[in-house]
């Protein structure tokens, strides 16, 4: 790796523990969700999420171009490049790895699927982007997401032989970073992480019913070894955003219990 890139990454993964908690506003679209009240006054919510200081924050384009001046330079910013739905009635690049470059982004985010007929395609696509954020050492962080195919419809999976495909396949792929659902099984994600080399973070969705089972989810996830987590909905699906972050923060760094960081916080335990 280069020094542009390893600087960026280390903007990236700066806290002492090596790992990364950071903040996702990025969900335009790919997610069945319609728009959530959170995101609708976007200014807003990137003020709770920047007072919470998180290690990074994932957006589209229009939002660091049209929100994100006041907090410039104060946290790192990853560019989310993908407007994608894994049951493909959607899949558009709004942005190049040229364009987090330009918008002084610190790494470039694209969304990946894998299993079923249009795994190659995908894979495909990351790879071009790779090289492209090669040319000015611009890091590609790859949220990747295994599929199943039902007559009912297009789900995720987050079994851990298919949770292990998608890892080595964005590996593969050269992607710097990955991002990739927990499975559930602190065990087996280890398995996971450890046999890639390079640095693993969990999904932090689908949404949970309450903010302790995403805090201890997150818990399970330091468990294993992975190097942090991007959490969206378990963040700013709740109220308090900006307490939020802090007891995700102490959980994902410190080690924290659950229970203990939601008191730190200032938040209810149940």
């Amino acid at each position: 790796m280069n020094i542009g890139k390893q600087i960026r990454l280390n903007r990236i993964f700066s806290h002492e523990s090596g790992r990364l908690f950071s903040v996702a506003v990025d969900h335009f679209g790919a997610y069945p969700i319609g728009l959530p009240e959170t995101l609708r006054d976007m200014q807003d919510t990137l003020a709770k999420v920047v007072a919470g200081r998180p290690d990074a924050v994932t957006m589209h384009i229009g939002v660091a171009t049209n929100a994100w001046a006041p907090h410039a330079g104060k946290l790192p910013m990853i560019l989310q490049s993908t407007f994608a739905r894994p049951d493909d009635s959607q899949y558009q690049l709004l942005v190049t790895p040229d364009d987090a470059v330009r918008v002084g982004a610190d790494a470039y985010a694209i969304a990946t699927y894998v299993r079923g007929p249009t795994e190659g395609k995908y894979l495909s696509m990351l790879s071009e982007q790779v090289r492209i954020g090669n040319r000015t050492e611009m890091p590609v962080i790859c949220h990747i997401y295994p599929r199943i195919y039902r007559e009912s419809g297009v789900t995720i999976s987050f079994e851990p032989e298919d949770v292990a495909w998608a890892v080595h396949c964005a590996f593969e792929c050269g992607a710097d970073v990955i991002k990739v659902p927990y499975c559930d099984d602190v065990a087996a994600y280890r398995q996971i992480v450890e046999s890639c080399p390079v640095p693993v973070v969990a999904a932090g969705g689908p949404k949970q019913d309450t903010r302790p089972k995403a805090l201890q989810m997150m818990a399970d996830v330091v468990a294993s070894g992975a190097r942090g987590a991007t959490v969206g909905r378990n963040v700013w699906g709740f109220d308090e955003i900006t307490r939020s972050i802090g007891a995700f923060k102490a959980v994902i760094h410190d080690r924290t219990a659950p229970a203990a960081a939601l008191e730190q916080a200032g938040l209810p335990r149940d």
